[in-house]
């Protein structure tokens, strides 16, 4: 076969070189995604220096959340019941951190789609970039938690806006070359997808200063971000409570490696709410008013809460939103006022049957009267484990109800009692299908063996919690497979509003594959139901079980 000599040396060059060809391929499409990778990272470092100045604005500002917090806040307040009950389920007290990282995720995929669109529609980039600064604000002026006037509130979103456009505006014009004559950005060269303009110094020039924009950012929130509520909680100092709560009777642990602590610390404590920023509030400014159906409105502030008298008592609280062997349960020693004392000096008028507090950030929850004023230790608690309230546990001041589940009674960041008629509101859980009133249902947990855990013959040792709130734990018991239930040993009872530790010692274990099943009966001799039933709306029933094997 004989060639032009064209073709021969076209030919002789592909063999000399045989990955020219490919070679020109892959240089052209490596241009396309280098392309596209430097205008993502251009939306993306667009948004992540408007984020950094609003959050680090934010900051200074107090009663101003950042837009990241804000659209979290509305996220929440916005979501489905079902979806929120799935985010509690799946992540528990996780479940803060992973929202705003899911919030942070739809930032960077929106400005690095954005960024890309920019290659050729720079226009419609901005406009994308635009509308995501659009969405903070609209979240900033309707974000319940703020407590600043709606000027500074949107400062920090209009802060964004400008920084994201401006910083995505510069990153841009790296990518794209001009029209000397029109001004006009030109489209990148149809072949390749590269603009011809394109010099990377400048790019990077611009990539550089946008990233020590999002350093700043971060270095200035760390610097502002100190709160006026801690620096006014480590200088608290609260009297000796006249009625003391003694010390733990002997005999309550049972001593099992692995059973949940007697005193749950604060910093296990479990936390459950909608907040994704703990609110900022110093005692010296703090204030609680009492008002509604009551003969005389009262008001007080933190100094008044320490000179009134002051009770110490070990309460165990419970989520409603804890499933069935779960772990959204504590003990902890609170001291506080009772609030049936300032109920009484405001006077409670007939026909009020519901309590509705409100936190400072206009959180609501509705509590029965009856559960107050019928002689539990219902109290405005100030301190916890011998200490002032954690900030995110509620200081100044929270309520604390024995034997109600959280969300018709324990109110973090107390601010303001309402004596009413639950026909005349209804409060933020109640608006969202869980029940007005609800009562914490008796409950016992296995903490040990794990699931799936394999035990020696000789080892086979099992422990748990139980309570049943202003009622008493009576008994506990255990059944392996489908047998016999057995008694365990309870530890000693320390009052009715905590939870026993109890443990059992499987002496004649069998190899194989089982399952351990608990349930508890409390004082006035109910058992717990076996009937499985979720949290919503009052609460979830049914008996805690584990498989474990024995070898």
């Amino acid at each position: 076969m004989k060639f032009s000599a064209a073709a021969e040396t076209k030919l002789l060059r592909n063999r000399a070189n045989p990955q020219a060809v490919p070679g020109r391929i892959l240089t052209v499409m490596g241009r396309k995604w280098l392309t596209r990778l430097f205008a993502a990272a251009s939306g993306i470092l667009a948004a992540a220096a408007a984020v950094a100045v609003a959050t680090a604005l934010a900051g200074a500002l107090t009663g101003v959340p950042s837009p990241l917090i804000s659209v979290g806040n509305r996220t929440i307040d916005m979501a489905p019941p079902a979806l929120k009950d799935f985010a509690i389920k799946q992540f528990g007290t996780a479940d803060k951190p992973i929202l705003l990282a899911s919030v942070a995720v739809v930032i960077v995929l929106v400005a690095a789609v954005a960024g890309v669109i920019g290659i050729r529609r720079p226009a419609a980039a901005l406009g994308i970039t635009a509308l995501l600064g659009l969405v903070a604000l609209g979240a900033a002026v309707t974000d319940r938690t703020a407590t600043a006037s709606t000027g500074l509130v949107v400062l920090p979103s209009l802060v964004a806006i400008a920084v994201s456009m401006g910083a995505l505006a510069w990153l841009l014009t790296t990518l794209n070359r001009r029209s000397g004559d029109s001004g006009r950005w030109l489209a990148p060269h149809p072949e390749d997808d590269l603009p011809s303009g394109f010099e990377r110094r400048r790019f990077l020039v611009a990539a550089m200063a946008t990233g020590t924009v999002v350093v700043a950012g971060g270095a200035v929130t760390r610097l502002v971000s100190g709160s006026a509520a801690a620096a006014s909680r480590a200088d608290i100092r609260f009297p000796r409570p006249a009625s003391p709560s003694g010390p733990v009777p002997r005999g309550t642990k049972v001593g099992l490696r692995g059973v949940s602590p007697y005193l749950t610390a604060n910093a296990d404590f479990y936390r459950i709410d909608t907040n994704l920023q703990v609110p900022d509030v110093p005692a010296d400014t703090w204030t609680l008013r009492i008002h509604g159906r009551v003969d005389s409105e009262l008001e007080l502030s933190y100094e008044d809460l320490l000179n009134e008298r002051l009770i110490e008592r070990r309460i165990t609280l419970t989520c409603v939103s804890n499933e069935v062997g779960g772990e959204l349960a504590g003990n902890a020693t609170w001291i506080g006022v009772p609030l049936k004392d300032l109920l009484d000096r405001a006077g409670i008028q007939p026909g009020a049957d519901a309590l509705r507090s409100v936190s400072v950030d206009d959180f609501t929850i509705g509590t029965p009267v009856e559960a107050v004023m019928d002689g539990r230790d219902a109290m405005i608690a100030i301190a916890m484990n011998g200490e002032p309230l954690p900030l995110e546990h509620g200081f100044p001041a929270r309520m604390v109800v024995p034997g109600l589940y959280g969300y018709v009674s324990a109110t973090k960041w107390l601010t303001e009692i309402e004596v009413t008629r639950f026909a005349d509101f209804t409060a933020y859980w109640t608006e969202r299908d869980w029940a007005a009133e609800a009562p914490i249902k008796t409950a016992s947990r296995i903490d040990v063996p794990r699931s799936f855990q394999t035990l020696s013959a000789d080892a086979v040792r099992a422990g748990g919690v139980a309570w049943a709130q202003t009622t008493g734990v009576e008994k506990v018991e255990v059944r392996v497979d489908e047998g016999q239930w057995q008694q365990v040993t309870l530890g000693t009872q320390d009052t009715l509003d905590t939870w026993r530790q109890w443990s059992w010692q499987w002496d004649d274990a069998t190899p194989g594959l089982h399952t351990l099943t608990v349930r508890a009966t409390d004082k006035s001799g109910q058992t717990q139901t076996s009937e499985r039933v979720t949290p919503r709306p009052d609460g979830a029933t049914g008996w805690h079980s584990v498989q474990f094997t024995v070898e």
